[in-house]
């Protein structure tokens, strides 16, 4: 997480996934949050990809896919690329449109359960319950959204840029652990997000 360690991360950075686990003192904060920005309002461009998760299990799936959505300009899709063709089909849908095309788009869905299935360790059947969760972090048009499927809307929390991302974005990170996991992770927040952390990079 040190500045000079940060700055030997290949450029540009696209997005940042984080795993974390879902905790009483996360649900509370998420509430809290959520009836907050509704009472505020914020900026949120059109331009930013966002889909609700409406299937169990598949929230590193939606992470990504709100990783590449938000950074297509950036990236060289196969010829005849199933992922392509699901972004510009779900582009002028809601969020939550979005979220029924991709529960019955299925190249994604055998995609999704073949990766799942080549780890190491057994993956979770679609119903079983994981206190575990992805979120994206991306930059659009100079604002840094958290992307999580779970919320009703993208979060923006400030601006940044292509060559600060990466340090914007592991600084909001610090300060989201802190204020929602902090009795959780108590000395060993550090160690913690060493293992959950996920630089996703176009090079």
């Amino acid at each position: 997480m040190e500045p000079e360690l940060l700055s030997m991360v290949p450029r540009p950075v696209c997005a940042v996934l984080l795993l974390f686990p879902i905790t009483e003192k996360y649900e509370t904060f998420r509430t809290e949050e959520e009836e907050r920005i509704k009472a505020k309002g914020q900026d949120v461009k059109s331009s930013v990809y966002f889909m609700k998760q409406t299937i169990n299990n598949a929230c590193g799936t939606i992470g990504l896919i709100h990783a590449i959505a938000n950074n297509r300009d950036k990236m060289n899709f196969e010829t005849n690329s199933s992922l392509k063709k699901f972004l510009e089909d779900s582009l002028s849908m809601t969020p939550e449109e979005r979220a029924k095309y991709l529960e019955t788009y299925e190249a994604i869905r055998v995609t999704h359960e073949s990766s799942a299935h080549e780890g190491q360790t057994e993956a979770p059947s679609i119903d079983e319950k994981v206190d575990l969760h992805f979120i994206a972090l991306v930059n659009v048009g100079g604002h840094l959204y958290e992307l999580d499927g779970r919320k009703p809307f993208p979060i923006n929390h400030g601006e940044t840029s292509d060559d600060s991302f990466l340090e914007v974005g592991i600084e909001n990170l610090l300060k989201w652990c802190y204020t929602r996991f902090l009795l959780y992770f108590h000395k060993n927040y550090e160690k913690y997000l060493y293992k959950s952390l996920a630089i996703f990079m176009v090079g």
